[in-house]
């Protein structure tokens, strides 16, 4: 005879406890797929925007900044975002572009990667230390206070790329010393007996040579020039260096480190200035002055170090924007009297034309 099994004691209690478990599992399934895929879809901006974020935000401020400014439509769901695909790592500081329609994981990588805008910041071969700060305090790119200024001659020259929100000092110190590390290196590979006895001779006499002509391919046969007088020993003769040191002793008839008059226009070097004694006029002193009168950039401080194979001691402007170079002294009072030609010339056109 069969026998009737009864009912186990309990089991219903037991599927009732196991039906809340399955349902929350259920949810949670559903919750994640949620957030995959809220994290993968396009963003709510129809174009591309900038989006700063600043140094020592939480992931909790970037957050709501980018729900307020419309490239998230849900705070939380980037901050979740963050968490799984930077692993929690902080959000790098800097200026975004984030692309139209991004979705937030798009977002989030770009922010953990450090992708962040770059600035050009260029400050021109042969500028002044004064034209350094100027540019580096008038940027609405760079912040912090203004540091103070490091003597002449002692940056380089150059296109800097910067994020925004970089420290004005911070940029000033990669300046220095991208001047320390190409004037090591050029001096290692200076031409053999030089008449220049340390690197900071070398940055001098560069620096001269840069005031002394735009033209990047001229800069060899200047420094040739200048070297060639050293070795005799003759007097540099460099104008650069007159304007330089009136504009330091007499300020008043400077502007942009150019000799102005009373007006404020351009003007030549007057007789009284080439006779006065500043410790820079070249036309008064000795060899080399004190210090730098700009900052040279590296192409200079190459060809100061590795001057052109020339006898010239002499040069003047031939009318085209470059030089006319010579070793003798008739040779180059024929240059001059050639150039004073071209002047004259200049000048009769201009009063015709007005």
């Amino acid at each position: 005879m069969a026998r009737v099994m009864a009912p186990r004691r309990g089991s219903g209690f037991v599927s009732l406890l196991l039906w809340p478990a399955a349902l929350l599992a259920v949810a949670a399934i559903f919750a994640v797929a949620f957030f995959f895929s809220a994290m993968g879809r396009p963003g709510p901006a129809s174009e591309e925007t900038t989006f700063m974020v600043e140094r020592g935000a939480s992931g909790a401020s970037i957050a709501a900044g980018l729900a307020r400014a419309g490239l998230v439509s849900d705070a939380f769901v980037f901050r979740v975002a963050n968490r799984l695909y930077a692993n929690g790592a902080d959000l790098q500081a800097g200026e975004y572009l984030i692309p139209a329609h991004a979705s937030v994981r798009d977002i989030v990588e770009l922010m953990s990667s450090g992708q962040a805008l770059q600035h050009a910041l260029t400050f021109p071969e042969g500028i002044t230390i004064a034209g350094v700060m100027r540019i580096i305090e008038e940027s609405d790119v760079l912040s912090g206070d203004m540091p103070e200024a490091p003597p002449e001659g002692s940056i380089l020259p150059e296109t800097y790329h910067v994020q925004r929100g970089m420290l004005r000092a911070a940029l000033l110190q990669q300046m220095r010393d991208a001047h320390d590390a190409a004037v090591a290196e050029i001096w290692e590979s200076r031409q053999a007996n030089l008449p220049i006895n340390s690197p900071e001779e070398l940055v001098i006499l560069a620096s001269i040579v840069e005031r002394e002509t735009g033209v990047a391919a001229e800069r060899p046969m200047v420094a040739a020039a200048f070297v060639n007088r050293l070795r005799r020993p003759m007097r540099l003769e460099s104008d650069p260096t007159i304007i330089y040191g009136v504009c330091k002793q007499l300020p008043a008839r400077c502007r942009d480190g150019r000799l102005v008059d009373a007006q404020g226009h351009p003007r030549t070097i007057r007789a009284s200035e080439i006779a006065l004694n500043t410790g820079y006029n070249t036309y008064r002193i000795d060899r080399l002055p004190p210090t730098p009168i700009s900052n040279p950039g590296r192409l200079a401080l190459e060809a100061t170090a590795n001057p052109a194979n020339s006898n010239a001691i002499f040069f003047v402007a031939d009318g085209s924007g470059g030089h006319a170079f010579a070793a003798t002294l008739a040779e180059h009072n024929a240059n001059v009297t050639r150039w004073r030609g071209i002047e004259a010339q200049r000048l009769a056109a201009e009063r015709a034309g007005r």
